[in-house]
């Protein structure tokens, strides 16, 4: 039989215990599985040790998905499957694939005729959709937005416009440490009446998730510094 390619959630941080936010299946399969694609190798056995504490470390063989990953070389990750063994696709943080280097290992998979199985945990993005009180019916995630000062106002307007027009949330991202420029950014960039969700350190202690309209937030100064953080607007 060819193997599969699983999708493992990781926790959003490291102070949560795995299975306080995705289900037994999960510590299950991983306790089942030696070979795996990850972003990051440490932080990757760090997770796997935490939630299968008795899996022999020296068994595992992991291979790297990340910006220096050579392609010629991950088109290999996934034959061990024509040998019958499973993969596991593990993210840093969150689900695989969303925002992820993850998703060519997928694409790759159907490619090869592999079945592919996602398994539940937490995703940031949806998360945060979930708890914004927003169109959850039509929503769009942009990613990252530029870091060029003009092109990124020129997005943020167009994020608002098409926020009116398709009555649709739009969801964006950025690094961590830019988290208060870029909130500092939205304040004074969008209309006072457009509502702005912030979600930051979902699944952990410290969680702040809030959503107002931009002429409340001119009031408002969350630390955001360095917290992973989604931002989610609707007008």
């Amino acid at each position: 039989m060819t193997g599969k390619l699983y999708l493992i959630p990781t926790t959003l941080g490291e102070e949560t215990e795995p299975l306080e936010v995705m289900p037994i299946s999960v510590k299950k399969i991983i306790e089942e599985i030696n070979y795996y694609i990850v972003e990051n190798e440490k932080s990757a056995r760090r997770f796997i040790k935490k939630i299968a504490p008795k899996k022999p470390q020296p068994n595992l063989t992991i291979k790297l998905i990340d910006k220096y990953a050579v392609e010629e070389e991950t088109q290999t990750y996934l034959d061990v499957c024509a040998q019958g063994f499973n993969v596991g696709l593990l993210s840093e943080a969150g689900v695989p694939a969303i925002a992820d280097p993850g998703a060519s290992i997928v694409k790759l998979a159907h490619q090869k005729n592999i079945q592919v199985v996602p398994l539940v945990g937490p995703s940031s993005i949806l998360m945060a959709m979930m708890s914004s009180g927003f169109n959850g019916q039509n929503f769009a995630f942009n990613g990252y937005l530029p870091i060029d000062k003009g092109e990124r106002k020129r997005a943020i307007k167009d994020l608002e416009r098409i926020s009116i027009d398709k009555n649709q949330s739009q969801i964006f991202i950025e690094t961590p440490y830019r988290n208060e420029k870029m909130f500092a950014d939205l304040k004074v960039i969008l209309s006072p009446q457009t509502n702005l969700c912030i979600a930051a350190d979902i699944t952990l202690s410290s969680e702040y998730i809030k959503t107002m309209a931009i002429k409340d937030w001119k009031h408002q100064q969350p630390n955001l510094h360095k917290r992973p953080a989604i931002f989610i607007i609707q007008k």
